[in-house]
């Protein structure tokens, strides 16, 4: 499902009305915890947080026009979902999200690579959102998409 709206305002006022406020509370928890050097922009046609050009002029490698991509929302058919490349591309992240949020969530996580699924959005747990989108900088995420690259 495509984002509805060019600009990051226009897409959170164009939120479905029954997933319009949990969708903007995990909007505002993720901005709330980024860290200094990440931003709220249009990523791929929809809501993503990325390290902007002025820091990473290189963008995106399969498309450099893009800026480096870090995470997304998007509100798809039958869930809310949260996208993160840091839990993809460290393991040692991603096990401790794995580890950390039944103590977040009673709901089972319904995770694919780097996309977590919210069917259930009583059960969105923003406290791990923010704490997990505090765990890696703007030059460790870099420094880990380069590494990545090389392989």
């Amino acid at each position: 499902m495509k984002a509805e709206g060019t600009t990051v305002k226009e897409i959170l006022e164009r939120i479905p009305a029954e997933r319009a406020v949990a969708f903007r509370k995990l909007h505002q928890t993720i901005v709330e915890h980024l860290p200094e050097g990440f931003e709220a922009a249009i990523s791929y046609g929809g809501l993503g947080y990325v390290v902007p050009h002025r820091l990473y002029p290189q963008g995106y490698h399969c498309k450099p026009v893009e800026p480096l991509p870090f995470a997304g929302l998007a509100s798809q058919k039958n869930s809310v979902n949260f996208y993160h490349m840091g839990i993809y591309s460290d393991p040692a992240l991603l096990e401790w999200f794995i580890t950390e949020y039944p103590k977040h969530s009673k709901q089972k996580l319904d995770m694919g690579k780097s996309c977590i699924r919210f069917k259930k959005l009583e059960e969105i747990p923003y406290a791990l959102i923010g704490e997990l989108m505090q765990k890696m900088s703007v030059q460790q995420w870099i420094d880990l998409y380069e590494s990545q690259r090389k392989k």
